[in-house]
């Protein structure tokens, strides 16, 4: 964006900025020195991604960005398009994934989550990785530099876009099962399995219990085998008024469930899902956190999240497949 946007104007600098500008609101990853680790995940994403700082910032950096690069033709408008774009694309990139993004900061925590996109995609991700590699490699007086940045924009675009429409498919194909097998739930969300958009992991859930399912886009009959995952609030026992274990299950949006570990209780988050249970029914889930009891006080310690191997991976490209 950078390039297409001030290339003529700022050279490669143009990328720099834009890039900068791209990645400002992650400037909140600082937070976990000052909060809590239930609290920092409410930090992330949080004021710093949300519409209001990126108007406040887009006008500020825009402000100082001519003055900084005097002897350039870069004018306060081109200044806004550049900053604004890097900031406003990295919030709506932010919300194609489950994780959810404060836009509403600080006037409302709701979290917005289109759930489009694992949160690395190889397909959304190769074009543009291409084109700032080539772009980086070209001479600023190239006259190909415009044509690479628009063309991996283009096919960057068209996937979003493809991904929305599959989301779309998905939605209304989980929605008819829901029906027809008459299963209590509030809400649902489908969202996509790592590293592909054709193989969407399904969760819903009612006050007692979450149920998940995956659906493959290639799967012969629109039928759906579902998991249930009691909630097991009854296990909270001493935590059961705890801030902090309040901050997860709103973290979650009440898709969650607690089990008993062999010296803590673990809060799972279901909306990431679980490494390998497209075929094992027993398989970890990827966001859990030990809550632990010690001196009078509520203790929460991020489980590690567990990596993707070779044999979920197999498994993966088998399910994707159909059956």
């Amino acid at each position: 964006m950078g390039e297409t946007i001030a290339g003529k104007q700022l050279g490669k600098k143009a990328m720099v900025i834009g890039a900068l500008a791209n990645n400002f609101p992650d400037i909140d990853v600082f937070a976990h020195f000052f909060t809590t680790p239930a609290g920092n995940l409410l930090a992330h994403r949080g004021i710093t991604h949300s519409i209001f700082a990126c108007l406040f910032f887009s006008l500020v950096f825009s402000l100082a960005l001519p003055k900084i690069f005097k002897k350039t033709t870069v004018t306060f408008k081109r200044s806004l398009v550049l900053i604004g774009s890097g900031l406003f694309l990295h919030i709506l990139m932010d919300a194609c994934t489950s994780y959810g993004t404060g836009w509403f900061e600080p006037f409302s925590h709701y979290r917005v989550s289109f759930n489009t996109l694992f949160i690395i995609d190889p397909f959304f991700l190769l074009p543009l990785l291409i084109a700032t590699v080539t772009l980086l490699i070209l001479k600023k007086t190239s006259v190909k530099r415009l044509a690479v940045a628009n063309t991996s924009l283009t096919l960057s675009a068209i996937y979003l876009l493809i991904t929305v429409m599959i989301k779309i498919y998905v939605n209304e194909i989980v929605k008819n099962d829901l029906q027809t097998n008459q299963i209590p739930n509030k809400d649902y969300m489908v969202t996509p399995t790592p590293l592909n958009n054709l193989l969407w992991n399904v969760v819903t859930q009612n006050e007692d219990n979450c149920y998940i399912a995956f659906y493959s886009i290639f799967d012969k009959e629109k039928k759906l085998q579902y998991e249930i995952f009691p909630k097991q609030d009854s296990l909270l026992g001493p935590y059961k008024n705890s801030e902090e274990v309040s901050l997860l299950k709103r973290f979650s949006k009440n898709y969650y469930c607690f089990s008993n570990g062999d010296s803590s209780l673990i809060f799972s988050d279901l909306r990431f899902g679980r490494i390998g249970g497209w075929y094992d029914p027993k398989a970890e889930f990827v966001f859990n956190f030990d809550i632990i009891r010690k001196n009078d006080a509520t203790h929460i310690q991020q489980a590690r999240i567990k990596a993707l191997g070779k044999k979920p991976v197999e498994a993966l490209l088998e399910r994707i497949r159909g059956k």
